[in-house]
């Protein structure tokens, strides 16, 4: 008898454009042979499944049960692709943990310290992770612009410090934009961070690992005439991925082996993809960490499934059946 699947998608953040944008690429990865496929849209404390008959039913709170056509139609999985709370930050994680649901990403603890990048950086830093130097600012806080770039220079990274990775993002080279900056951060998240510019290539190494196996993609390389790699350069094609990354294969594989450690250090879970930059001595610098990476058709795991000779289907089947049969044991 075929599992049924959520694919929970939606969120509180401005991310849930790219969130719905995942829902779609991860329904057409999944194997429908193997799987009844619900895509699940949670939005602002209204929880709704899309039917097949192409209406929706409000989601049961108490055990994420729906139902359709009269019967009570409960899950057995649920795939995670919110980025934003309540998916990303551990607060979803959580609820699926009480209720006894199977789910795809890193647990509460995992996804709460990789949400907040000035407490993930800072963690890692501790195992020896080359980090970028930061400062982390609280929505009321006072602060000297004078100090902040003293201490970090310019240009320096403003963003949201409890949010995604696509909005209120400003790079800022003159002293003078920098509380304009900070404010467009505040309006994402009730923290901003602020981090020192890295100069160099940057790539990009997703991974998983499920019992008994490990799998590491091949980098991908970013390469935009943008500022950075913004929500155009991610979503709108303003910019170049190249997998496999134009590096030296000793240093892609020292990456690999960085994102390898990483997701141990976290105790991580399902599919993560970790973002660097390669500066101009060959040491990669951490960017960012994603646990529920995007996976629309283009995005980066897709890409660097394809490049290692993968099938999406067979990545999507490792996690699900990895969590499913922890139930059976």
């Amino acid at each position: 008898m075929k599992k049924n699947i959520a694919i929970v998608a939606g969120g509180d953040s401005s991310e849930v454009v790219v969130s719905l944008k995942s829902a779609e690429g991860i329904y057409s990865f999944i194997d429908k042979e193997k799987f009844n496929l619900y895509v699940v849209i949670l939005k602002k404390g209204d929880w709704s499944v899309r039917l097949t008959d192409g209406g929706s039913a409000p989601i049961n709170k108490n055990d994420f049960s729906f139902v359709e056509n009269g019967q009570v139609v409960r899950f057995d999985f649920a795939y995670i692709t919110i980025h934003g709370t309540p998916g990303e930050n551990g607060l979803l994680q959580g609820y699926f943990d009480l209720i006894g649901m199977p789910y795809s990403c890193c647990g509460v603890l995992a996804a709460s310290i990789t949400f907040n990048k000035f407490v993930c950086n800072n963690y890692l830093k501790s195992f020896g992770v080359n980090v970028a130097d930061s400062v982390r600012l609280f929505k009321g806080e006072a602060w000297s612009d004078q100090a902040i770039v003293e201490y970090l220079g310019l240009p320096v990274f403003v963003k949201p410090n409890d949010g995604g990775s696509s909005f209120g993002v400003t790079k800022v080279k003159e002293i003078a934009e920098l509380n304009g900056a900070i404010a467009k951060a505040f309006e994402e998240g009730e923290e901003v961070l602020i981090e020192s510019y890295i100069s160099g290539t940057e790539v990009t190494c997703g991974c998983y690992k499920v019992k008994g196996k490990e799998v590491v993609f091949p980098l991908t390389e970013v390469v935009t005439s943008n500022e950075f790699f913004d929500f155009d350069a991610k979503y709108n094609g303003q910019v170049e991925e190249i997998t496999p990354a134009r590096i030296p294969a000793e240093l892609a594989e020292r990456i690999q082996r960085e994102t390898l450690r990483i997701y141990d250090i976290l105790g991580a879970k399902g599919i993560i993809r970790v973002d660097y930059i390669i500066e101009a001595n060959g040491e990669a610098k951490l960017l960012d960490i994603n646990t529920t990476p995007g996976m629309t058709a283009t995005s980066f795991i897709p890409q660097q499934v394809r490049s290692a000779g993968l099938d999406i289907k067979d990545v999507m089947s490792d996690i699900i059946g990895n969590e499913l049969n922890k139930i059976c044991q």
